[in-house]
């Protein structure tokens, strides 16, 4: 049997990077963060415990590849779902709204993955992470930005910290009244993107222009 090529054991190596990130998201959303092991996510993606070590300098790191990874496929199958958005506000109203159906629909998982970015690791960078980047910096260049350097990084922050805001343990946000804030904030129309049952916060239905 010939040895594998090159590309093919890049194939197999990127394979199982993604299976011991998606492992980490459905333990972690599961179990909790504390409860779940290294071991627990190799077994789960059917890899030797080492394998996850060679990837991974440790779990906190893990997760936060396994976080951005998650909002990254999310937001970039928001964006581009049917049909086609026909200009950058509504892109950039699925971005958002992607953002913003996570940290409800994986509560745990999101809060454990702010609090992580929060302590003395702070923000890691890793692949995930940088594709993460180049899907919202992409949605601002769609949107119009002038200036995508500047205002990918405050869009990013915006949108952490209402998703901090959503799932504050005992004092969360009404996501209506957040999304609103941030929709106004770049002068998007409620009915854009998934707007949420009940209507906007006043009755207002049209953004501020940006």
């Amino acid at each position: 049997m010939s040895p594998r090529s090159a590309s093919v054991n890049e194939e197999l190596r990127r394979r199982s990077r993604e299976r011991i990130l998606r492992a980490t998201v459905e333990l972690v959303g599961e179990r909790g963060y504390e409860a779940t092991t290294l071991g627990d996510i190799a077994d789960r993606a059917g890899s030797a415990r080492g394998l996850v070590s060679y990837y991974f300098p440790g779990k906190r790191q893990l997760l936060q590849s396994a976080v951005h990874r998650l909002m990254h496929l999310t937001i970039r199958a928001a964006v581009e779902r049917e049909p086609e958005p026909q200009d950058g506000r509504e892109v950039l109203a699925r971005a958002v709204d992607a953002v913003l159906a996570l940290a409800l629909e994986h509560p745990v998982l999101m809060r454990t993955h702010m609090a992580g970015i929060l302590q003395a690791e702070g923000f890691v960078q890793c692949p995930e992470q940088q594709q993460l980047a180049e899907v919202l910096r992409g949605a601002m260049i769609r949107y119009g930005t002038v200036d995508p350097d500047t205002e990918y990084p405050l869009l990013r922050a915006l949108l952490m910290g209402t998703v901090f805001a959503l799932l504050l343990p005992g004092a969360p946000m009404p996501l209506g009244r957040l999304r609103a804030e941030l929709f106004q904030r770049y002068g998007l129309d409620w009915e854009l993107g998934v707007p949420p049952d009940g209507g906007p916060p006043g009755g207002t239905t049209t953004g501020t222009t940006a």
